[in-house]
């Protein structure tokens, strides 16, 4: 897998879901970001498992409503690379290494995508990822 251009921003989760949740404590920053992003042309990527993640978050906490924002409204400005086999199973391999009771499987997949394709940035308000040494954004 090639790497990305390192300026590329990786949407977790949180982010997502802050975008999406007015409730959300990260709501005002997620909602000044997200349509800036959008308007620069930022360049916005995720994996397939953040989606599925964000969308049984979303529907969960939001309703029915959260997947169509998801799909219809977001997405289409992200790039979504599906999580490989090998990564996968680097994720499971780093999840019982760390023995960390809340860190999750999608979220080590989410480090093993970022290492793998060269990027630091990435758009959470979860701060397992500054702890694997990332740049969390806002």
């Amino acid at each position: 897998m090639a790497t990305m251009n390192p300026a590329t921003i990786f949407l977790d989760t949180s982010g997502i879901i802050a975008v999406l949740d007015e409730q959300d404590d990260f709501h005002p920053q997620a909602a000044r970001l997200w349509p800036q992003w959008i308007n620069e042309d930022v360049s916005l990527l995720t994996s397939n498992y953040v989606v599925v993640e964000s969308t049984a978050v979303g529907q969960r906490r939001l309703g029915f409503d959260a997947v169509p924002a998801i799909y219809h409204d977001m997405l289409p400005s992200v790039h979504v690379v599906w999580i490989t086999e090998l990564m996968h199973q680097q994720a499971v391999d780093l999840l019982i290494a760390t023995r960390q009771r809340h860190l999750s499987l999608v979220d080590c997949t989410s480090f093993e995508m970022m290492r793998t394709l060269g990027l630091r940035n990435v758009f959470t308000f979860d701060r397992r990822f500054a702890e694997q040494g990332f740049t969390c954004l806002p």
